[in-house]
């Protein structure tokens, strides 16, 4: 996964929002916080992983896709907004092998993010994010792809007056 790409991508995306809605000078930091915990609560409604009430099954993978890069696009625009320019994602493999878990993980790194907006925590949260997609069976090279499909689409709603 090209993270650097990604990264700039992102950052257009960002300015390009920022501007159409006149929020050159407003600190978007916790909306943007709030929105990634809102996406990875309806990543995990999509998989229903935590529903164990339910015997319906979860979403089409590519829904489920769809939702997991609405969090990468958050994750990277947070990324943004603390200096990040790049950065390798490094070792993934924690011991955690449940999507429930690993949700809370998630949940867990974001509030840490958000308690202490640093490179460290910005990190661990994205690593964190990587290795829930890939226990949710995503390749780095499908996240990718999605995430550029996904950014095509977000410019159109902007256009669109979303």
């Amino acid at each position: 996964m090209n993270i650097e790409t990604l990264l700039d991508m992102q950052k257009k995306l960002d300015q390009h929002i920022e501007e159409e809605h006149g929020l050159e000078q407003e600190d978007l930091i916790d909306k943007k916080i709030l929105a990634l915990l809102v996406e990875v609560g309806e990543l995990a409604n999509e998989t229903r992983s935590f529903k164990f009430w339910s015997t319906k099954p979860s979403s089409a993978k590519d829904v489920i896709l769809e939702e997991f890069v609405d969090g990468v696009h958050f994750i990277l625009s947070l990324g943004i907004e603390i200096g990040i320019q790049q950065f390798d994602i490094g070792e993934t493999n924690y011991a955690n092998e449940d999507v429930t878990t690993q949700f809370m993980e998630v949940f867990k790194y974001a509030n840490h993010f958000a308690e202490e907006r640093s490179v460290e925590h910005f990190q661990e949260l994205f690593r964190h994010y990587v290795y829930l997609g890939e226990l949710l069976g995503f390749t780095h090279e499908e996240v990718f792809d999605a995430y550029v499909k996904k950014n095509e689409v977000n410019y159109n709603r902007q256009k669109e007056g979303y």
